[in-house]
């Protein structure tokens, strides 16, 4: 948890335990970061090793490209990893990294309207 709380996120108390934490994205948006013997509990596949395969991409919609920036920066102090260099498309531009897990995270921010125009 230490890892997002530098990145800024806060946790739900009420969701966290030794098996879980509830990391409060919005007020409408949580993702649970679960222990492996847990998160096995809830699929009778196998689970992949994420320092080895990608099972996921995790996409965070940023205010500006400075929140960009600043997020992924704060990951990487944090002990995270770039994924890749930043992208700029001109309306859109995002960068990516991996957590500590190896779990990638894309942070993105398009400028208004765009979305809206296809």
């Amino acid at each position: 948890m230490a890892f997002f709380k530098e990145i800024g996120f806060e946790f739900n108390a009420q969701f966290t335990d030794e098996n879980a934490a509830c990391l409060v994205v919005s007020d409408h948006i949580f993702v649970m970061l679960l222990v492996e013997a847990f998160f096995q509990t809830f699929t009778k596949k196998e689970l992949v090793d994420a320092a080895k395969s990608t099972e996921v991409i995790l996409a965070l919609s940023a205010e500006s490209r400075e929140q960009v920036d600043d997020i992924v920066n704060k990951a990487l102090e944090a002990g995270g990893k770039a994924s890749n260099d930043p992208m700029d498309h001109g309306f859109m531009y995002g960068w990516s990294f991996q957590d500590i897990d190896g779990h990638l995270w894309e942070v993105m921010y398009m400028e208004p309207g765009m979305s809206e125009q296809g």
